[in-house]
């Protein structure tokens, strides 16, 4: 994705991810109950995701779709953190994930199995 979303307009993408397409009350009355948002904030955080090509909406009852998929948002997000933070090198955000928790015997496994499938 070649336009970025902030976090603000990501709560707006999670709905529409999260539970397919859907009119623009009804994301309203999502973030109102899960981050306590007024109509009028949510449906401005709408037209700007429609504005950036995020969200495409269409009548009747403003009904939005979402024009970009959750993994090519998170790769994107995923890149620009390595970039910034980690000086392009991927080694280093994995190695600064593995020494910031302890991890169970099985979720070491998953990361191992991770690793092979990446050879």
């Amino acid at each position: 994705m070649d336009t970025k979303l902030y976090d603000s307009e990501l709560k707006v993408m999670g709905v529409l991810w999260r539970e397919g397409d859907c009119t623009a009350r009804h994301i309203a009355d999502v973030l109102a109950e899960e981050v306590g948002w007024n109509v009028n904030t949510t449906y401005t955080l709408i037209k700007r995701c429609i504005a950036k090509g995020a969200i495409e909406r269409s009548e009747p009852k403003f009904m939005c779709h979402a024009l970009v998929e959750k993994a090519a948002v998170q790769a994107a997000e995923t890149d620009e953190l390595i970039g910034k933070l980690y000086d392009g090198s991927a080694d280093k955000l994995f190695a600064a994930l593995l020494g910031r928790k302890k991890f169970t015997a099985a979720e070491i496994e998953r990361l191992r199995r991770i690793v092979d499938e990446l050879k």
